[in-house]
């Protein structure tokens, strides 16, 4: 896997971070949740920015947000015990499928 690409992944598995940090923040009430958010918030657009140097803008998008949309839901259903329905399954396959697309039919830019 080149370095692109790993960055991509460091920057989505962030953004899954600091949308559960966004939830521990309640509100942004609570001053230590919300200054781990907002370092997380900042480490994911750090990591998305060194893969926006080779990677195409739209494909590195919509997998950073496809990784951090699957991992919130999945981390939502497992940690939070949100509902677990047939239908949001398959909404989360049809995502990754998306990601996956995505990846084999995009080519590092010049």
């Amino acid at each position: 896997m080149t370095m692109p690409w790993t960055y991509l992944i460091i920057a989505g598995l962030l953004e899954v971070a600091w949308a559960v940090g966004l939830k521990q923040t309640e509100g942004w009430m609570r001053l230590w949740p919300g200054v781990i958010t907002v370092l997380l918030m900042m480490a994911s657009f750090f990591f998305l920015s060194l893969a926006l140097r080779s990677l195409p803008l739209g494909t590195a998008y919509a997998i950073w947000t496809g990784i951090g949309a699957v991992g919130t839901a999945l981390v939502g259903i497992f940690v939070f015990h949100e509902p677990r329905t047939t239908a949001r399954l398959v909404c989360i396959v049809l995502i990754v499928a998306g990601i996956i697309g995505l990846k084999l039919t995009s080519a590092p830019q010049a």
